[in-house]
């Protein structure tokens, strides 16, 4: 502007110099460009590449007689040609979770590695050196580096290092920015820190320091210092807490992930902060309201804490805040309207708290927000109509709430929204049409709710979508192409259980290669999807309960990606499987598929082939290698499988559960079998045979522990109760097993289901059943053996239990159920009176025994009892009067005994038919014999002269019938069958002549 404005021109002879100017400059840049690097330096760095570690070739420019100032890494002075910065961070940041092999391996070989020679000291001019992100595997910081005087810039953060911290840092006084984070160092003292009198950021984070008590008073006397990072240090409390000028210059202070259980009152002197960060401590109690004094606080973390107090409205004046995050407390109470006053904040997470009542309509006046987390609290009611205001939001989470309602339209006013998640809630009605004019959404998560009306055709207009899950809802009818048009992006659809139907054409090629597809309760038959051969990247596969009635096509099995996890259950696919290519879960459960067992990973974790046609034997895959298994589920149950069990366990290590019940598999429990750690062992209904085994002793972790109806033999060990201590459900039903119960079996505190049914078991019931705890409590949720082990990811845990004289299979509430039958035995002597403590028992079944005495007052106090049956016993007396207090009784029989008396007055006890209480000598409703005043049946009282002796006594009529059938039953076949009649002579002839050898031999 100056020089338009001049009035006086130039001297000509001023011309020739301007011309120079350019000139000059020229020369000078040109002489600077062609500066070749001292050499001194020039050798010093080759003697340190010497010394490196460089898989990936990234030093390759440094080579003798070049020009170290053009090397990769080092930066020279312009005009000296000194070597002042040695930038050697590893190129690529850390990979995370998501990151594939390729990346991995890349990522790795990317970090130098090897020892750090001490030429640097050559480099006297260094003031500059960042070696980060590399591996020089574990060996300490060199000394030397406090030599290196110069350095204003430090950076050894993630490049494993260990050991202590040399104190000859300290010599650094120029040293300005120091991170030594992300290693394995240790300090007992930061009394070194003192001397970097410069020092304006440090960083010594996961630094072990839990013996540098001295941290604050060393860390708030540098002069200069506006950064602080010390996370994961193993911080206590300042035990004399310092007293800090409030003039300091800190701005930014990260002290998460120590053991903090308070916050230092010391920083809220520090009215110059920016940005505070607590979280992951164990911060108790509530939020200081001190907060709210810090005027220039831009960033407040607390996440993962123990605050329990409501939010202080002193947060809501912050209005400087830009991220807010509160998370993973106990906080309560509501969230204010003033939290509008907010107006600079961006992100705002309030998320895995205990916060009730509605989120406030002033959400709205946030017109920064980005971020919106306020997910796993117990807000209700209505998402706010002003929802559609926050025209910047990015993420809205209130996933896991209580929310109600509808989604409102304004939702597709959010047009910067990627992020939508309302899952677990109980909103109702349709999902909004305007959700397709989202065009930056990539996640939309509206899951377990209770949505319903139809598949909105406009998220086929979300070209950013790469997320879909609407599963667990009521949505319904049917699904084209066209609502899948232009999801280009789309890497996860899941929408399991809905009522939707799939009908796309037979030649559709999807737009999209997903990773993860979920459409378990689909219609997607009768015929195997063929879409599904185009999807190249999956990986998570689940069209269970799709209706699918087809053979399994051989190219699903030769797909080129191994899947991760595969469900194929409850449909009726047929044909044999020779291999499955799946790494972790597979479960082709109630299927229709034959043949022998398919082949699979060695490392494959749960294999579920329940109720198919499988049929050979267990050898091929048990056995075919010797290679460690990596099996922790195996469920073959409910098939054709036959043989032997092989003896080839020992390769199973891993394995917990394991179902072979409902085949056809013979012999013994073979040794090997208990060399593994299991916590589940079911051989239910096959025909196996033998005493059990010492060495199940080896199992003490089993949880439950089915060998029901096999033909096992012997008594029942006493050891089951020192060794298998964890057990909670233990059947033996329906066996050979004699002797008497164990009084060792009461040592079982988490036994919840008892079966020794059907067995040939005598003697008494013992009385020290009173010791079983998780049977004499009504909290079933305290039993933390079976809780522990109920899920183990997608498998529950599953058992058949005989109850109310049905059996029937227990999945998730298997924990809350109780159990004890003893039934169809030869137990003798009386029901112990200390059976009424087991107040948590929901069944009891003492049936078909031998027992006698009077039926214990103290059942009814067992309350929660809902089937009870001491039918076919010799008990007498009176049932119980106590026995009104059964109020949840269900199933009651306590037929063909010697009871008598009235029967009980309560609604339960009435409410059954005769059968329950035929063959005793009882009155009273609801049966049709009266009572005396005394209580006494009338006909008793009557000796039998009442109108009822005029009728048919139907024990002699029974007694005729039974001697009829049962003679001609026998005699007849004799009579007309001519090789019966042989072989009964036979064998009349045969005893006849032991007799007479018996005979003979004892009258010489």
């Amino acid at each position: 502007m100056a020089i338009a404005t001049m009035t006086t021109p130039l001297p000509i002879s001023f011309f020739p110099i301007l011309l120079l100017i350019p000139a000059v400059c020229f020369t000078i840049c040109h002489a600077n460009s062609n500066l070749l690097c001292i050499q001194s330096e020039r050798e010093a760095l080759l003697k340190f590449k010497h010394h490196l570690i460089d898989p990936s070739n990234r030093l390759s420019s440094w080579v003798e007689g070049g020009d170290c100032c053009e090397w990769t890494g080092v930066v020279c002075h312009n005009s000296t040609g000194h070597v002042n910065k040695l930038h050697l961070a590893a190129p690529l940041s850390e990979p995370d979770g998501f990151a594939t092999n390729a990346e991995m391996e890349a990522y790795y070989n990317s970090r130098l590695g090897g020892k750090i020679n001490p030429s640097l000291l050559e480099l006297k001019h260094l003031s500059s050196l960042d070696l980060s992100y590399n591996d020089f595997n574990s060996i300490h910081i060199p000394k030397f580096f406090g030599l290196l005087e110069s350095l204003t810039y430090l950076n050894l953060s993630r490049a494993q290092f260990q050991g202590a911290i040399p104190h000859i840092l300290a010599n650094l006084s120029k040293l300005q920015y120091l991170d030594l984070g992300g290693n394995d160092l240790k300090s007992k003292s930061l009394q070194w820190v003192s001397g970097l009198s410069s020092l304006q950021y440090l960083d010594l984070s996961s630094a072990d320091l839990s013996e540098a008590t001295d941290w604050v008073q060393v860390t708030f006397k540098l002069p200069s210092l506006l950064e602080l990072h010390l996370s994961g240090c193993g911080l206590n409390n300042d035990p004399s807490p310092t007293s800090v000028n409030s003039t300091k210059s800190l701005v930014v202070l990260h002290l998460s992930g120590n053991s903090l259980s308070s916050v230092p009152k010391w920083i809220f002197s520090l009215h110059g902060l920016v940005s505070i960060d607590l979280s992951y401590n164990f911060l108790e109690g509530s939020i200081p309201d001190y907060f709210g004094n810090i005027s220039f606080l831009e960033v407040l973390d607390l996440n993962w804490n123990h605050l329990n107090s409501s939010i202080p409205n002193s947060l809501y004046s912050l209005n400087r805040l830009q991220f807010l995050s509160l998370g993973n407390n106990q906080l309560q109470g509501t969230i204010s309207s003033a939290i509008g006053n907010l107006s600079s904040v961006t992100q705002l997470d309030l998320s895995v708290n205990q916060l009730n009542d509605q989120i406030p309509l002033s959400i709205g006046e946030l017109s920064s927000l980005k971020l919106f987390d306020v997910s796993k609290n117990q807000l209700n009611g209505q998402i706010p109509l002003s929802i559609g205001q926050l025209t910047s939001l990015e993420k809205f989470d209130v996933s896991e709430n209580q929310l109600n309602g509808q989604i409102p339209l304004s939702i597709g006013e959010l047009s910067s929204l990627k992020l939508f998640d309302v899952s677990k809630n109980q909103l109702n009605g349709q999902i909004p049409w305007s959700i397709g004019q989202l065009s930056s959404l990539k996640l939309f998560d509206v899951s377990e709710n209770q949505l319903n009306g139809t598949f909105p055709l406009s998220l086929g207009r979300l070209e950013s979508l790469e997320t879909l899950d609407c599963g667990y809802n009521l949505l319904e009818g049917v699904v084209s192409e066209t609502h899948f048009s232009n999801l280009t992006r789309l890497t996860t659809l899941a929408a399991s259980h809905n009522r939707l139907r799939f009908e796309p054409n037979s030649s559709w090629i999807p737009p999209f290669q997903c990773e993860r597809i979920e459409l378990g309760n689909w219609h997607l038959g009768p015929k195997f999807p063929q879409w599904l051969k185009f999807q190249k990247k999956l990986s998570y596969l689940d069209i269970s309960c799709a209706g699918i009635s087809d053979v399994m096509p051989t190219w699903f099995m030769n797909l080129p990606t191994p899947f991760e996890s595969l469900n194929l259950s409850s449909n009726q696919l047929r044909g044999e499987i020779s291999y499955l290519n799946v790494r972790n879960i597979v479960d082709l459960s109630s299927n229709r598929f034959i043949g022998p067992l398919p082949r699979v990973f060695p490392t494959l974790p749960f294999l579920i082939l329940s109720n198919n046609s499988f049929s050979g034997s267990l050898f091929e895959l048990l056995c075919n290698s010797s290679s460690e298994k990596g099996m922790e589920v195996l469920y073959i149950d409910k098939n054709l499988i036959s043989g032997d069990i092989p003896d080839c366990w020992n390769h199973w290590q891993r394995l917990i559960l394991l179902n072979l019940g409902s085949n056809n598999l013979t012999g013994k429990i073979p040794p090997s079998l208990w060399h593994l750690n299991l916590k589940m062992l079911n051989l239910r209904n096959n025909t196996m045979f033998g005493e059990l085994p010492s060495t199940l002793q080896n199992s003490p972790n089993l949880i439950m522990f089915d060998l029901s109806e096999n033909h096992f033999s012997g008594s029942v060990p006493a050891w089951i109760g020192d060794k298998l201590s964890k057990l909670v459900i233990l059947s033996l039903r329906s066996n050979n097993f004699d002797g008497h119960i164990p009084h060792k079996i009461c040592d079982l505190q988490f036994l919840q289901n008892l079966d020794l049914a059907h067995n040939n078991i005598s003697g008494v019931i013992p009385k020290c059943f009173n010791s079983l705890s998780a049977m004499a409590t009504t909290n079933k949720t305290n039993n933390f053996v079976l809780a522990e082990y109920l899920y183990t990811d997608a498998i529950v845990l599953k058992a058949l239990l005989v109850l109310k004289g049905r059996e029937d299979e227990y999945g998730s509430t298997l924990g809350l159920v109780t159990s004890m039958d003893l039934s169809a035995n030869s137990l003798t002597g009386e029901i112990p009176k200390e059976i009424g403590s087991l107040v948590g028992l929901l069944s009891l079944n003492f049936s078909g025994n031998l027992l006698t005495g009077n039926i214990p007052d103290s059942i009814g106090n067992m309350e929660l009892m809902e089937s009870l049956d001491l039918s076919m016993n010799r008990l007498n007396g009176e049932i119980p009067p106590s026995f009104s207090n059964l109020n949840f009784l269900n199933h009651f029989n306590v037929s063909y005994n010697n009871l008598t008396g009235q029967i009980p007055t309560s609604t339960q006890l009435q409410s059954f038919e005769n059968l329950s209480y035929v063959g005793n000598h009882l009155c009273g409703p609801p049966l049709t014999k009266n009572c005396t005043s005394k209580g006494i049946p009338i006909d008793v009282a009557n000796n039998g002269s009442s109108r009822e002796g005029s009728k048919v006594n139907w024990l002699y009529v029974s007694i005729v019938l039974g001697f009829v059938m049962g003679f001609w039953g026998v005699v007849a076949p004799l009579f007309f069958i001519r090789s019966w009649r042989h072989a009964y002579y036979r064998k009349l002839d045969h005893v006849g002549r032991k007799l007479y050898v018996s005979w003979a031999t004892m009258g010489m």
